[in-house]
């Protein structure tokens, strides 16, 4: 059967999803060592003690993101962390940074290492790179991939392969969209979201919703309609009429909506992939709850050959819609 990886931004969030059948939950600590390091949300270092405690307990395990890059000079925050996630009893940390997974690898050599989306490792010669160099046991692929570029990957490598498959949508190369940075002045590596909440705003026009980024229009929609999250690559963009297409306004990159690749799983399966991975860190325990629920049916059904189960994770998506995304490829 497929792992399924489920998210964990509190200790009510990691009892949630275990109790609804997750394989492995990931999680972080309260501190910047974490691309998710929000108000009110993550581990302190008893809590993540016992979060392992718990889940083992019940057969699963704990991943814990150490997904920043460490700051020049502070080094020692990094180190401590991946210290303590092991002395914790995770099952494995998840990195990005080559020193960092360099010094993991030499100080705690019992300790499995996944390689980290922020990494952003999109083709054999750099995932083959990061295994041989510093034992590497799994790589969390970036969401610009096909499923057949998946299977590719798949035959050139030794390692485990993690995809997405809920969830936030990213279409650029993880952690590293310029158009995000160059708005908000924050890097999504370090800072954790490429539209940081304190650099959002709504306003309404005559007629219109406003959603801003930066101070950068992203969406203008009709009044009583909903107002989609501003995220740039999922922005209303005008282009220019050129020599071969007509000027055009609308979602070039992709539209409002979430990822949801449930009717992939039987493909993803048969590319080679060894675990599923649900976005959403920052969402309720409830939310949690269901979409792990449905995800381990569904991983369930693909386990004993039967058709996946469609349409119940509708109204948790963002819009109320969704996408299968770069899988397919409809915007490349």
């Amino acid at each position: 059967m497929m792992e399924l990886v489920c998210p964990a931004g509190t200790p009510a969030a990691l009892r949630a999803a275990v109790d609804a059948g997750a394989h492995t939950v990931y999680c972080g600590f309260a501190d910047e060592t974490n691309a998710r390091n929000f108000p009110g949300l993550n581990f302190s270092r008893e809590e993540m003690a016992a979060g392992v405690d718990y889940a083992v307990a019940r057969g699963a395990r704990v991943l814990v993101a150490i997904n920043t890059y460490p700051r020049a000079g502070a080094q020692v925050v990094w180190h401590r962390a991946v210290a303590d996630a092991h002395a914790a009893g995770a099952h494995a940390v998840i990195l990005a940074d080559p020193g960092l997974i360099a010094h993991a690898a030499e100080t705690h050599p019992d300790l499995r290492l996944h390689l980290s989306v922020q990494a952003a490792a999109a083709n054999p010669d750099a995932i083959n790179l990061y295994a041989d160099s510093f034992g590497i046991r799994r790589v969390v692929l970036p969401r610009v991939l096909t499923v057949e570029e998946i299977t590719a990957i798949n035959r050139e490598i030794d390692i485990e392969t993690e995809v997405f498959v809920f969830g936030g949508l990213c279409v650029m190369a993880e952690g590293r969209c310029s158009l995000s940075s160059w708005a908000t002045g924050l890097s999504p590596n370090m800072n954790g979201v490429c539209s940081p909440a304190g650099h959002v705003a709504y306003a309404e026009t005559e007629g219109a919703n406003e959603a801003r980024l930066g101070g950068w229009l992203i969406h203008r929609t009709p009044k009583g309609g909903p107002a989609p999250y501003p995220t740039l690559c999922k922005g209303c963009f005008s282009a220019p009429a050129t020599d071969t297409a007509p000027a055009q306004t609308g979602h070039i990159f992709e539209d409002p909506v979430s990822l949801d690749a449930t009717e992939l799983i039987p493909r993803l399966h048969k590319a080679g992939v060894t675990a599923l991975k649900i976005e959403g860190r920052q969402r309720s325990r409830a939310y949690v709850a269901q979409v792990v629920r449905s995800f381990r049916a569904a991983v369930e059904a693909a386990d004993r050959g039967e058709p996946m189960p469609a349409g119940l994770l509708a109204k948790l998506t963002e819009g109320q819609a969704a996408t299968t995304g770069a899988y397919a490829k409809t915007w490349r």
